[in-house]
């Protein structure tokens, strides 16, 4: 990575500086140049001379300036000429270069130190070190999401994502399997859930409407310390999953608005069967035909409200109130009253949960 930005500051100063000049690593290896056929070259003079002289010198008609990556001389600018000039050629860009090699090593750091926090494979009491070390800010509000694609195309979900958030210093991007892509996302502090939901609709519009990649976003809660991105990104997914078990129709799932699916999704599927069986002891769920489903959904959608779910259904009040009567003869729970209406929509809501075949337990 580092010879491909060296090479790039080289091959853009060749005209300004009208001489040979490059890069050469530790072993004498021409890495960067302005003359495309020295690359490669190995200058073996170069060697003796690095160790014994100082940071700046003269040897086989170039001049050289070595410049440090962490505490050591691990390159040296070399210009064309033993002249006074080339010498300061040669320093300006040595000092050029080591800071741009800085930059691009934080960067990249920064990304990785991110990703490893973000999967917990760094230890709590490292975090802040490595946070001091990179000049990372650990007290900013950030959240997590996880972008989910259902089909593959030529251009990745990675790809595109990582154009939406350009700022590789707030906000970072990267693949966590061939179908995830994590992003970590700087937030102002006390941003609603609605505001993040925005923002992962306009990735999901984005990706179907320009790129026709179809995608799903699993939302983290947000957090306050650079500590804490682990939490919130097990949150994503979590969100991810009960969102696929519940609701496989709905793109945008916000950990803080799961509800009691959340607390489903927690239990042991032998808690979730015993309930099932206490709560349909007169009938089985099984009994209920798919319309007898459907317009129970819609009661539910309607809040209970019999005018409006009939209405809705386009079937007369009283052709919807037999229906609820049958099921309260199969079932022994009146969906007009509020607890028996509670209780038998969280059996639905299990039922589905343990139809979708959880491993955990």
């Amino acid at each position: 990575m580092a010879n491909r930005v060296f090479q790039s500051v080289i091959y853009q100063m060749k005209d300004a500086v009208n001489r040979i000049v490059g890069v050469v690593d530790e072993t004498g290896t021409v890495i960067a140049c302005s003359e495309l056929n020295l690359i490669g070259e190995v200058r073996e003079n170069f060697l003796a001379e690095r160790l014994s002289s100082a940071d700046r010198f003269v040897r086989d008609g170039y001049s050289y300036h070595q410049f440090s990556n962490a505490k050591h001389n691990d390159y040296a600018v070399f210009v064309e000429g033993t002249d006074e000039v080339a010498g300061q050629f040669a320093s300006l860009l040595s000092i050029s270069l080591q800071s741009i090699k800085q930059y691009h090593d934080e960067k990249f750091d920064k990304a990785n130190f991110i990703k490893n926090v973000v999967l917990d494979n760094i230890l709590p009491g490292d975090i802040y070190a490595k946070a001091r070390e990179l000049h990372f800010a650990t007290d900013v509000s950030r959240v997590v999401l996880i972008i989910r694609v259902a089909n593959g195309t030529d251009v990745s979900a990675y790809e595109v994502v990582s154009s939406l958030f350009p700022d590789k210093q707030k906000d970072f991007v990267f693949n966590i399997s061939e179908t995830d892509t994590v992003l970590v996302k700087e937030i102002r502090r006390g941003i609603e859930t609605r505001d993040i939901e925005k923002l992962a609709a306009s990735i999901v519009d984005t990706l179907s409407g320009e790129h026709y990649i179809k995608a799903s976003v699993g939302i983290g809660t947000p957090i306050g310390n650079v500590k804490d991105l682990a939490t919130s990104f097990k949150e994503a997914q979590i969100a991810m999953e009960v969102g696929k078990m519940f609701d496989t129709e709905q793109q945008i799932v916000s950990y803080d608005h799961l509800g009691i699916a959340r607390l489903i999704y927690q239990l042991p599927t032998t808690l979730c069967e015993m309930f099932l069986k206490e709560v349909f002891r007169q009938g089985s769920i099984e009994s209920l035909d798919s319309e007898t489903l459907f317009t129970i959904q819609r009661f539910f959608e309607n809040n209970l409200n019999v005018s409006e779910t009939s209405r809705g259904l386009f079937v007369h009040r009283n052709t919807l109130v037999y229906r609820l009567e049958k099921i309260k003869k199969l079932t022994g729970l009146d969906l007009r009253e509020f607890d028996d209406a509670i209780v038998f929509k969280v059996a639905l809501m299990v039922k589905k949960y343990l139809s979708s075949n959880p491993a955990r337990y």
